[in-house]
Order: structure tokens, then sequence, then C-alpha cells
């Protein structure tokens, strides 16, 4: 489902029915997903629309732009080591319409379960959009649409074996790319002590040949001052 598409477009796959096009120059866009419906009409000329997988921050709605995975088991890191490790991380679908030069988004939609968890105490800890993930040591298959792959590279700084339940990430400064089988992103998990860790995404595809998402904000134009995000509550 992932690319460029010329007006007039015409998707159907299993719950999910997308449609754009023309009538007397008035573009109509429909999404139907489940019970969900999104239904706009559009002043433009003709262009093109773009559906690539997004940073999993807008539905139901924007709560928090930090993800917390949770394995599935817990990693004991040996000290002063760096491993690779490959895990599954949710998406979100954002579809864009492109006029020229400009790309504006229409509609951000989720196929997946959308759950939440509290990183740290009630009073200053975390809202995060949760997700539980198994780990691979290498490219595992997915559920394309609702969800991609992460390279975690884990670095051990400290004297001592430490061990990993969940990383957690500031998801703005998710960098994801995508294919006709899998979307990705790589990462790095930096750990400075048993309790301490710093995490942020690289901006980098994990195979050739892949096609670099439009960031929704980007497209959005929010400034963003950094994209690392400090695990102090715990790893």
């Amino acid at each position: 489902m992932f690319g460029s598409y010329e007006i007039p477009v015409s998707i159907q796959k299993e719950k999910l029915s997308l449609m754009l096009d023309e009538e007397d120059g008035i573009l109509n866009y429909r999404r139907e997903f489940g019970e969900e419906i999104e239904d706009k009409l559009i002043l433009a000329e003709r262009g093109e629309l773009i559906i690539n997988p997004v940073e999993p921050l807008n539905k139901p709605k924007k709560i928090t732009p930090y993800l917390l995975v949770e394995f599935d088991k817990s990693l004991v890191v040996e000290p002063k080591t760096s491993k690779n490790i490959f895990l599954t991380f949710p998406i979100e679908v954002g579809v864009f319409i492109n006029g020229g030069r400009n790309f504006e988004i229409l509609d951000v939609f989720s196929m997946t379960r959308q759950k939440y968890t509290l990183y740290g105490s009630p009073r200053g800890g975390f809202i995060c959009k949760w997700w539980e993930t198994k780990t691979y040591p290498s490219i595992p298959k997915v559920i394309l649409n609702q969800e991609g792959i992460m390279s975690l590279n884990i670095m051990n700084e400290t004297n001592n074996w430490t061990t990993i339940t969940k990383a957690v990430f500031n998801a703005y400064g998710m960098k994801i790319y995508y294919n006709n089988d899998f979307a990705s992103i790589k990462a790095k998990m930096i750990i400075t002590s048993h309790m301490i860790a710093e995490t942020d995404f690289i901006n980098s595809p994990l195979v050739k040949k892949m096609t670099k998402s439009l960031e929704l904000y980007t497209v959005s134009k929010l400034s963003i001052t950094s994209t690392k995000f400090i695990m102090s509550e715990g790893i």
C-alpha cells in the first residue's frame, strides 16, 4: 500500500477502503477503516497522493511524543560491549497530497490497537505509547501496515553486566524508511549505569533502496530541539 499514486486512487484491503477521485474540478477523499470514516473535499489541481508509514503518535489523539518498547524477555548485556538486535514497533499510516513542491497531510490512521503506559513515577513520569515486541537476531517478518522493524544497537559503557527490559524513545526523532516488504527504523541505546540509558534514532535505511517517509512533524513545521531520551527511571 505504501507509495505514490496518481489520481484517481482506489485501495481496498481487508477492512480498509481508501479512495481519491475528481468530480467537476473538486477532489473527493474518503477513507473507511472499521467504523472510522474520514471524508474530505479538496480544492486543488490534480496532484499526487502519497501513502507512507509515520510516527505512531497521532491516534487516537496526540497524547504523548514518547514510545516505550517492552521486550518479551529480559536482555542481559555484557560489560563494554556493543550488540545489535531487531525488534518490532507500531506504525501509523499517513496520507499526503503533493501539490508541486508542497506536501499536505490529509489523513492519519492506525491499524493496530492503541495502548499507553507510564514510565517512571506518577508525579514525574512520562506517559508513553506502549508496544510489546519479541527480540530477533536477524530481520523478522512483520505485518505490513501495522508494524515495522527496528534495528537497535545496544552499547553497554559500564563495567558491569546489565539487564534491560525496555527502551523509551522520543518518537519525534523517528526516521522511517520503507519498501514493498516492510517499514524500518534504526536506533541506538547507550547504557551509562545499571539504571540509566540514552536512546536516539539514526537517519539511515535498514537495507538498500528504501524510500524515506515524509515526517509529520516536518510537514507540520514543528520545532524539535532534541530527539534524544534519557531513561533515568530504570531500564
